[in-house]
């Protein structure tokens, strides 16, 4: 039925990785698994039958020439080819930012070495054993929280909780969560605030949750198409006295690769320059954050950050015995945009 040797580890291999689409749960036009397993739509219809043979529950959907796994099929308990148990792998290994997950993280990726073929499970051994992860201090959130959180998110229920602020003040909230956000070991909630009636960022090691949640809500559309970006702005520009904002004269992916999300905003202008956006309660630790990534830059905003910069230009150019004056005019890192 499948021609020699070498056919029919190929066509096991195929079916194998064809059940492992199916196990997405998704919908899969023909064309669509043709042109990912690299065969004819014919040879499709044929592995889709292989499986049915093997007792695989394979809907044909009507009018598109689609398929999609039945529910109650006995599947294996887990397909991965090697880049995919690579990535399960990193991810347990280097899982951060939770209380006790790392614990939960090892017990995972011992239970993955053990359905995993020998080849894999030795590049996965490696990785672990030759990985030393370099972990963040800070506070990390609870579990029980996160899960609450993007249940809540998921269900569409408002949140009610107590928060704390970075200078310590409480407050209790009433909010409509829409998306989590993670950034290294932090997580945010963007949610809108009923009561401020504005959206809001909320770091989630900050807040503690009352139960039950509130009514459901209909959900409003998000303040933004890039959360991401979003949250990098609300996190490291909107909470500061002072919000700066610069050209940096540099591509967008060096500056990126100086600059945390949670520190300041990133956008290109052009493949040579970019805009910096970030926020400080200090005209001195903003100048000097600024100066420090080692790319030239020509500050716009704030207006009292020109002058303060030619102030400190002064002043540390007197800190050098005999060294030269520099007039204030010069310098692009203190140019007014």
């Amino acid at each position: 039925m499948y021609g020699t040797l070498d056919d029919m580890v190929e066509t096991s291999a195929r079916l194998l990785r064809l059940l492992s689409l199916l196990q997405t749960h998704r919908q899969w036009s023909g064309a669509e698994l043709a042109d990912r397993l690299s065969v004819s739509p014919r040879t499709v219809r044929r592995d889709v039958d292989r499986l049915r043979e093997l007792g695989y529950t394979v809907h044909a959907v009507a009018g598109v020439s689609g398929y999609r796994l039945g529910a109650g099929s006995d599947l294996p308990p887990l397909l991965l080819d090697d880049e995919e148990a690579v990535a399960v792998a990193v991810g347990l290994r280097t899982a951060a930012g939770v209380t006790g997950i790392e614990d939960s993280s090892a017990r995972a990726l011992a239970k993955l070495e053990q359905v995993l073929p020998s080849r894999l499970r030795h590049r996965v051994r490696a990785l672990q054993s030759m990985t030393v992860p370099m972990t963040a201090g800070g506070p990390a959130v609870d579990p029980d929280t996160l899960i609450a959180v993007t249940a809540a998110c998921r269900d569409h229920e408002t949140l009610r909780f107590d928060y704390r602020t970075h200078d310590g003040g409480q407050s209790r909230r009433l909010v409509e969560p829409y998306r989590l956000v993670a950034t290294g070991r932090r997580w945010y909630l963007v949610a809108y605030d009923t009561e401020r009636a504005d959206w809001r960022t909320f770091r989630l090691d900050r807040l503690t949750l009352h139960v039950p949640n509130g009514p459901r809500f209909v959900p409003r559309d998000p303040p933004a198409t890039d959360l991401a970006g979003y949250t990098s702005h609300a996190i490291s520009s909107a909470p500061y006295r002072y919000q700066g904002r610069f050209t940096m004269h540099a591509p967008a992916a060096v500056v990126a690769e100086r600059i945390a999300p949670t520190t300041g905003t990133v956008e290109p202008i052009d493949a040579g320059t970019c805009v910096l956006t970030c926020g400080s309660n200090s005209l001195d630790e903003l100048a000097l954050w600024v100066a420090l990534t080692g790319v030239p830059f020509t500050v716009h905003e704030p207006p009292e950050l020109i002058e303060h910069i030619r102030a400190l230009t002064t002043r540390l150019a007197d800190a050098i015995p005999g060294g030269p004056e520099i007039p204030a005019h010069q310098g692009r890192s203190y140019g007014a945009g």
